[in-house]
C-alpha cells in the first residue's frame, strides 16, 4: 500500500472542522453522537481522509460504548496500531494504516472470534452502503 502524506494545512482544507479535529489532531467525538453509532447499514467503511477501506458493517456490533465499534478490521494491514499513554491511561490507537489518520482506539473486551473492540469514531468513517 503506498502511503499518503499531506502537511496539516492541506489535511485542514479537505476536510471539515470535526474531522480534522479527530483524524489529524486525535480528538475524540462526544459518545452517542456520531452518525453511524446506531447505523445497520450494509456496507464498507473507508477512510474519510484517503479512501481506504478499513471496515465492513459485517464486523460491527453494538457495544453501548457510544462510539461504532467493529470486531475486526477489513484485513489486518488497514490499520496500524499504537500505544497511547494519553489522559493517565495505557490504551491503543488504531489509525488508517495508509494516510496515519487517527480513528479511535481498541480494546480487548469485544466479541468472538477476534475478542477485539475497534471503538471508532464516526467522523473518520465514509459508509460506502452494499446492495443486499
Amino acid at each position: 500500500m503506498e502511503k499518503l502524506d499531506k502537511p496539516l494545512e492541506v489535511w485542514r482544507a479537505e476536510l471539515s472542522d470535526e474531522q480534522f479535529r479527530i483524524c489529524r489532531l486525535g480528538a475524540t467525538e462526544r459518545p452517542f453522537t456520531g452518525r453511524y453509532n446506531d447505523t445497520k447499514t450494509p456496507g464498507t467503511y473507508r477512510c474519510v481522509c484517503c479512501g481506504e477501506p478499513l471496515f465492513d458493517s459485517s464486523s460491527k456490533f453494538d457495544s453501548g460504548c457510544g462510539w461504532p465499534s467493529y470486531s475486526a478490521p477489513v484485513n489486518a494491514s488497514a490499520v496500524s496500531e499504537l500505544d497511547d499513554f494519553s489522559h493517565g491511561m495505557h490504551r491503543t490507537e488504531v489509525r488508517c494504516a495508509r494516510c496515519a489518520a487517527h480513528l479511535g482506539h481498541v480494546f480487548p473486551d469485544g466479541p468472538a472470534p477476534t475478542g477485539l473492540r475497534y471503538c471508532i469514531n464516526s467522523a473518520a468513517l465514509q459508509l460506502e452502503p452494499r446492495e443486499a
